[in-house]
């Protein structure tokens, strides 16, 4: 089935690090984007649908009501599942019990808190808006609302961040028994403030070996808390996983819906315009949103589908994927991939392919070899 993604832009400041679509919240263009969203939605052809997820930005900065009559479009164009997963990205701050018991009412099921951090330094370091009191009291709110699906976001390599200080967050997340958690790699991008901010403090991110130690420490002690890996950046309780994301590794299918979305369905990648007011102005003069239309090669959707296929850990099945895409997989890529299986990096087990949690340090330059 495919999944639904609904780009929300707005922000109430914008992080130093961030390099998403995203804009200051204004009150009087969201009016007009949420109606452009919708009509959006409702122009698509019905098909059956199991996810769907808002990310941003800040979606939980739009109004319970708006997510409802966004549900009601996706609703009525598409077939959605009974058990359909639907996400909400939440800031901390940007939410209250109330907003949060209105946000279930809608149809949300799951939400995913940007925490980042539980150490107060780390939060005014990458100018998060939020306390580590108010993380923990947002989790304490969804659970009160009725929602036993929550995810939390971390954030690791930060500026001065050392191993032990990585940690102490990575404990304090698992004792709030999230049902997943995601962990990332902050990654500067070139024009990214912090970068500046960095230079005039004195501060760098930890070498590479520090950065290696804090993922494969946290993973083993969410491993010690009942955390199943079941992709490089992301843990889960069983049955946990999130559903919409797994579209993204599993070769699937997905409708993007908003500025700066993307989708993929039967081959063809495609995007909408980035811009918020642009968007708007387009479905507003009954415009087409989309560009950057591009029919993949064969090639290229065998290449994406083993790239993004070994992100997870239980890999790739190499004879599914070469029946689907009528090649042998091994006969065409395993003399490059055959020094990664010495090293460790990789293991084989008849058609099954898969990372090594040390592999998965260096997932880029030995998927690079699908590229």
């Amino acid at each position: 089935m495919l999944g639904l993604y609904i780009h929300v832009p707005f922000c109430s400041a914008i992080c130093n690090y961030c390099n998403f679509n995203r804009g200051l919240f204004d009150a009087a263009l969201k009016l007009r984007y949420v109606d452009a969203l919708i009509e959006q939605i409702r122009q698509d052809q019905r098909a059956a649908a199991n996810t769907v997820y808002f990310g941003g930005g800040t979606p939980s900065l739009i109004e319970p009501q708006e997510i409802e009559r966004i549900l009601r479009a996706c609703a009525d164009s598409f077939d959605l599942a009974a058990e359909c997963e639907v996400t909400l990205e939440a800031n901390p701050e940007s939410v209250t019990g109330e907003r949060l018991a209105a946000f279930r009412a809608s149809g949300v099921n799951r939400v995913s808190f940007g925490v980042q951090s539980f150490r107060e330094d780390d939060l005014v370091r990458l100018s998060r808006l939020h306390t580590a009191g108010r993380a923990r009291a947002a989790v304490a709110e969804a659970r009160a609302a009725g929602f036993d699906n929550i995810s939390l976001d971390l954030m690791m390599w930060l500026p001065g961040q050392e191993l032990t200080a990585w940690l102490e967050s990575v404990d304090a997340a698992i004792a709030l028994a999230p049902e997943h958690l995601s962990l990332y790699l902050l990654e500067l991008y070139p024009n990214a403030p912090l970068k500046d901010e960095m230079a005039r403090a004195g501060l760098a991110q930890a070498p590479d070996e520090v950065a290696a130690a804090m993922y494969l420490t946290a993973m083993e002690r969410l491993d010690e808390a009942g955390y199943v890996q079941y992709e490089i950046s992301n843990v889960a309780r069983p049955g946990r996983a999130s559903r919409h994301n797994l579209k993204y590794w599993t070769d699937g299918e997905w409708l993007g819906f908003g500025c700066g979305a993307h989708s993929t369905r039967d081959g063809v990648r495609w995007k909408n315009v980035a811009a918020t007011e642009e968007f708007v102005e387009r479905m507003a003069c009954h415009q087409s949103v989309t560009v950057d239309v591009r029919r993949l090669s064969a090639g290229e959707r065998l290449g994406d589908a083993l790239f993004t296929g070994l992100r997870l850990t239980d890999g790739v099945n190499l004879d599914t994927i070469g029946v689907k895409y009528g090649v042998d997989v091994w006969a065409r890529y395993g003399g490059d991939l055959e020094p990664f299986l010495e090293g460790g990096l990789l293991r084989r087990d008849g058609p099954r392919l898969w990372l090594t949690r040390q592999g998965m340090l260096l997932a880029h330059e030995i998927m690079s070899v699908f590229v």
